[in-house]
């Protein structure tokens, strides 16, 4: 019987078959002994692992050389400032474990927070008023103490990140769909190196990994998992964020959705969750009070606004006038305060300057949640 190799470095090494499917990575990772000192015929062993003769013998091709292989992957992790942590070590995720196929190999950018988190998803096609209600929601839960958690995806994911970077001492976590190497989204460093100095992220694809359309909802279970709970802002009914709406059901967690018009197909994915049971949130209040007891206490504060914040006066009766979510022209605002235009133009310019407001494309005007 051949001696098994050294367990961690023969997870890192079955991890990178890139020809292996991911559910047999996974059913393989859970006893590497069995299949790899085994004199079994392969045809029977697969059999009894549930995994193809032809993924077997990739595994076991991969293990005779796990040292290099892995050597090569923490050496990668190495230069990009990352780690790697197997399912056979103790620092792995404990509540990734509770997965019937948890990842065998996670690596890590930055370092997951050990605060209570909860996953806010949706839409790459998201509205102006999807985009403002998870940078809100992002923001709100981040400023109490949760962690962020999403996919790093266009529209809803990433404004939820955003949200929670712009919260003081906010942390998020981005769930990858391919290695940590590759520039998916493109252009998006600065963003990157922002988010593992204010938590973390994280993968279970090696290196060199590319963003195929079928790792996303593979990645979708890690989200599910490491959080208490998921808000469905925007989505449609076959979308991304509906499948890691389901798995977090099936792990036992909390959904939440937010409501939306029942003529935008992006609001029908939440609007179908609510009338499946989900829990309709309209205030990220309503999230934190749906929390054990336990993790409600244990936030550092309240959801609270200041209103000495709010500006006073004409900018006052101004920021009245852009409801969030919504996009308003200077015109228009002219119109129902009364104001000349020029004075109008002038008091937006402040109110953006402040962070009230943002300038949108062709001369529009928005709200920031």
């Amino acid at each position: 019987m051949r001696p098994v190799p050294a367990i961690r470095n023969l997870l890192i090494a079955l991890n990178t078959g890139q020809d292996l499917a991911r559910e047999s990575i996974c059913k393989l990772a859970r006893s590497p002994e069995e299949w790899w000192a085994s004199s079994e015929p392969l045809r029977t062993l697969g059999t009894r692992l549930e995994v193809p003769t032809a993924d077997l013998v990739t595994a076991r091709r991969l293990a005779r050389s796990s040292q290099d292989l892995a050597h090569h992957e923490l050496s990668r992790a190495k230069r990009l400032d990352a780690s790697i942590v197997t399912i056979a070590e103790s620092t792995y995720p404990t509540c990734l474990r509770q997965l019937d196929l948890p990842p065998p190999v996670l690596y890590c950018r930055g370092e997951i927070p050990e605060a209570p988190a909860v996953a806010i998803v949706g839409s790459r096609q998201a509205t102006r008023r999807g985009l403002d209600i998870a940078e809100l929601f992002g923001r709100d839960l981040a400023s109490c103490g949760l962690t962020v958690v999403s996919g790093y995806a266009r529209g809803i994911d990433l404004a939820a990140h955003r949200g929670a970077m712009s919260a003081p001492g906010g942390f998020t976590v981005a769930v990858l769909g391919c290695g940590l190497d590759i520039d998916y989204p493109k252009g998006r460093n600065r963003l990157t190196s922002d988010i593992a100095s204010r938590g973390a992220l994280v993968t279970e694809f090696p290196f060199g990994a590319a963003p195929l359309a079928w790792n996303f909802p593979i990645r979708n279970r890690i989200i599910a998992a490491l959080t208490l709970g998921t808000l469905v802002v925007q989505g449609t009914p076959r979308s991304g964020s509906l499948i890691t709406a389901r798995l977090a059901l099936d792990l036992g967690r909390d959904v939440y959705a937010v409501p939306g018009s029942i003529f935008d197909q992006r609001s029908a994915g939440p609007n179908t969750l609510i009338r499946d049971g989900a829990l309709l949130v309209q205030h990220p209040r309503d999230i934190v009070e749906s929390l054990p007891v336990a993790v409600q206490q244990s936030l550092v504060s309240p959801l609270s606004r200041d209103p000495s914040a709010a500006p006073e006066g004409v900018q006052g009766e101004i920021l009245r006038q852009l409801p969030v979510g919504e996009l308003v022209t200077a015109d228009s605002v002219a119109a129902t305060t009364g104001e000349p235009l020029d004075f109008v133009l002038a008091q937006l310019l402040e109110l953006e300057l402040a962070g009230h407001i943002r300038r949108c494309p062709g001369s529009l005007f928005c709200r920031k949640p």
